[in-house]
């Protein structure tokens, strides 16, 4: 899967380790964030990113 980031990544981050959006080229949206203590199924995360990223993510499609 390639990735493309769109949000977040903030210049003050080490080697991509912030909250992130990014597109794919499976036309589907991936997010890079702390994980949430929360029971999920096998393969799956709860993350957590700060609002501003999200709203950057929306702000670079067009939302």
């Amino acid at each position: 899967m390639e990735l493309t980031r769109i949000a977040g990544g903030d210049p003050d981050c080490r080697e991509d380790d912030c909250p992130t959006v990014y597109t794919t080229d499976r036309g589907s949206i991936a997010v890079q964030g702390f994980t949430v203590d929360r029971p999920t199924p096998d393969g799956e995360a709860v993350v957590e990113i700060p609002e501003a990223v999200l709203r950057e993510a929306f702000h670079a499609l067009g939302w």
